[in-house]
């Protein structure tokens, strides 16, 4: 079983920037993809970035597009996402998930899911 554990979460004000990290037990995702989602009480989970192996192009959302970065570490086995110019609507509960098989935002095609990490922008 693929345990993903986040971190990098935490309080910034509006304009600042964060830098997400998760990092995978195992390496039986590496043949496969890795996203970031977020969560605010009483909504959806929404897809953020995606990212998969072999140097394919990411995914973003268009609300976070040129203000988010995702990538990879050389290993595959810790993806990271940059935050940067954020806004008070980017707080938000972040997660990490992996074994997605195509570069994708949406939830349900993504087996392995982190506990999550808070981001707070004011």
């Amino acid at each position: 079983h693929v345990q993903l554990v986040e971190s990098g979460g935490g309080s910034v004000q509006a304009g600042g920037s964060l830098k997400l990290s998760c990092t995978a037990s195992e390496r039986t995702y590496r043949r496969y993809c890795m996203g970031w989602f977020r969560q605010v009480p009483g909504k959806e989970r929404e897809g953020v970035a995606s990212i998969c192996k072999g140097g394919l192009a990411p995914y973003y959302a268009d609300s976070v597009k040129s203000r988010f970065s995702i990538s990879l570490d050389n290993a595959e086995t810790t993806t990271y996402l940059q935050m940067n110019s954020l806004a008070p609507e980017d707080s938000a509960m972040y997660y990490c998930a992996a074994d997605a098989v195509v570069c994708t935002l949406r939830a349900s095609s993504y087996k392995y899911w982190g506990q999550g990490t808070q981001v707070t922008v004011s």
